[in-house]
């Protein structure tokens, strides 16, 4: 069973064994504002952690999201090319990113979980 966890940089993480999803979390989508551009790797880009993965540009600003493990893209979202907003409305589902393959299942111990990340988007 998959749990989501959170990072400080406001994406969600969450694991089926070793496929990890990425997204942003509502929090994040709401100070970007409108989302208007997602840039996505290819699938079977390989990629080392910390390797920027993902553009997002939005009315406001442009960020982007490293991959916190190694592996292999093995799916993009790809409603996203032509409905990147669709990240704004449905951010922790249909607004998911990226699924990438790790070679074995992560460590997501030292990512907050649900209660942790409200606490911690309560004091941003």
């Amino acid at each position: 069973m998959s749990e989501r966890k959170y990072t400080e940089h406001h994406e969600w993480l969450e694991s089926n064994g070793s496929l990890v999803t990425i997204g942003v979390t509502d929090f994040a989508q709401g100070q970007l504002g409108d989302i208007v551009f997602v840039e996505l790797p290819e699938v079977d880009d390989e990629l080392s952690a910390g390797d920027e993965a993902i553009v997002i540009e939005s009315v406001k600003a442009a960020g982007e999201i490293s991959f916190p493990f190694d592996g292999v893209v093995e799916e993009v979202n790809a409603l996203l090319a032509d409905a990147p907003e669709t990240i704004n409305a449905e951010p922790l589902t249909e607004g998911w990113m990226m699924k990438v393959r790790l070679d074995e299942a992560p460590d997501l111990s030292s990512l907050m979980d649900e209660e942790d990340y409200k606490v911690f988007v309560s004091q941003c």
